[in-house]
């Protein structure tokens, strides 16, 4: 009698270890799947960002094509924020770049007022600050969702169960270095460039 209550035991408890680890198993992937949704988001608005500073660089072309060093410095730093393949810290760093190469190119176009007044231009600049607003909020839910995921990945228990099915961290979207979120570039109705994020700002 005792040894078959001793089984029992037993047998429920390696059925309680198996459903733990299930739902734990399951809880990861959860996460995992909610992260890499919303970097696709991201994905989405920042390819959209780098559309729309495309035409901003065509648009101030044609009243400053002179000011060609800023003009390229722009592109360049847009072609290196389309760069296929970069991991979510890359892509921060790539595209704070490209945010302070972007500020530069708005600090040249407020010395003409023909551009400043362009309808086209002022479009542009209102699109771009939407999308801007997107990504930021669009990067808190991603941040959020990987701190969750990092979380059970390093905690204990399952963190057992996150290294056994190879359950890794996930990047946060932020940039590196003393500036923690990347910063990004507003206007005011004015059209005129604001300070990025984290001047002046909590």
């Amino acid at each position: 009698m005792v040894v078959v209550i001793v089984l029992i035991v037993i047998v429920v408890l390696v059925l309680a270890v198996l459903l733990w680890g299930v739902a734990a198993y399951n809880g990861l992937i959860r996460l995992r799947n909610l992260a890499q949704e919303a970097w696709r988001q991201i994905d989405v608005e920042l390819t959209r960002r780098h559309d729309l500073i495309g035409n901003l660089v065509e648009t101030v072309k044609g009243y400053a094509a002179h000011e060609r060093s800023t003009l390229e410095e722009v592109i360049a730093a847009r072609a290196t924020a389309m760069a296929p393949g970069q991991s979510p810290a890359q892509q921060a760093e790539s595209e704070n770049l490209l945010s302070q190469a972007l500020g530069r190119l708005i600090a040249v176009a407020e010395a003409y007022p023909d551009l400043k007044a362009n309808e086209n231009f002022l479009a542009l600049q209102g699109e771009l600050t939407s999308t801007e607003d997107r990504i930021a909020s669009a990067r808190r839910y991603y941040n959020a969702t990987v701190r969750d995921l990092n979380t059970r990945v390093e905690t204990v228990p399952t963190n057992v169960v996150a290294n056994l099915f190879s359950v890794r961290r996930a990047e946060y979207f932020e940039a590196a270095g003393e500036e923690r979120v990347a910063p990004r570039v507003d206007f005011d109705q004015r059209g005129e460039a604001a300070p990025p994020a984290g001047e002046g700002q909590a």
